[in-house]
């Protein structure tokens, strides 16, 4: 919980987006970003790195999140949703948002690995 920033995601298997014959397996998550702290902060980037069932790693940086970046007023929320396609039916993604509370010093929030399989429901 670096600087009273909270994240938390959840999954889901999209079986009616999904190729499986064609190794093609889509994964929604959403995202909800949750500020404790005294202050307000601003996501300014991303990082994630994608983990399919065979190893195969894919680190994955840009700017904000679903074109935003968007300021999380203290005691409030941000929650977005995206997606991750994989060549297996199970993986792991994990990463770290970059984040500013005044535009001049920036800190990372973790995000530890979550799993990610065609098997599970929303969690």
């Amino acid at each position: 919980m670096e600087n009273n920033v909270i994240v938390n995601v959840k999954t889901k298997y999209l079986a009616n987006k999904s190729f499986p014959q064609k190794f093609y397996f889509l994964f929604a998550y959403k995202v909800n970003i949750l500020n404790k702290g005294t202050n307000s902060v601003r996501l300014i980037s991303r990082y994630w790195n994608i983990i399919d069932g065979d190893g195969n790693t894919e680190d994955i940086y840009g700017p904000g999140v679903v074109g935003q970046k968007p300021w999380i007023k203290k005691n409030e929320y941000y929650e977005y949703t995206s997606y991750c396609p994989l060549k297996t039916p199970i993986g792991k993604m994990g990463g770290a948002f970059k984040m500013t509370k005044d535009e001049i010093e920036f800190f990372d929030v973790p995000i530890p690995h979550f799993e990610l399989a065609a098997n599970q429901v929303l969690n």
